[in-house]
């Protein structure tokens, strides 16, 4: 690890983990988003998550426009951070012929059949965003929770 990395290392924390599911027509951002409000999460992550979706949202890779798809697609992976003033989240798809797709995911996801989510929290931290110099974008920065 180089020592700029180790500026960004957080302390130790425990974790507590929450389940959700998500139902047909339910958009995912937006399901997120009051699921950490309810439970006023600070510092989350995707731990893991499993179903499929009818609308897909993502912003690729050094594009700024997002890309809208419509049909019929497996989640292959949903991962990123959580906090409650936003999220970085990434998904990856799966079309029915098995081709596969992926970005940063944005408002417009809309659940197929189920997406169930385990939801993890480091329980000693908060999350938040901030401007970096560095990549140009708001990046995590993590804090201890007070």
């Amino acid at each position: 690890m180089s020592k700029t990395s180790l500026l960004y290392a957080s302390p130790v924390s425990g974790a507590r983990f929450y389940a959700l599911r998500l139902l047909p027509g339910d958009e995912v951002l937006s399901q997120l988003r009051a699921f950490l409000q309810h439970h006023q999460l600070q510092a989350a992550w995707i731990a893991g998550c499993t179903g499929s979706m009818t609308d897909v949202a993502l912003r690729y890779a050094g594009r700024e426009e997002t890309t809208q798809l419509h049909g019929t697609y497996e989640v292959i992976s949903l991962g990123g951070t959580l906090e409650l003033a936003g999220e970085h989240l990434h998904l990856s798809i799966s079309d029915p012929e098995g081709a596969m797709t992926g970005g940063h995911m944005m408002p417009g996801c809309t659940v197929r059949t189920t997406l169930e989510i385990i939801i993890g929290e480091l329980t000693a931290l908060t999350f938040s965003r901030q401007p970096c110099s560095i990549s140009g974008y708001e990046e995590l920065v993590i804090n201890p929770r007070y």
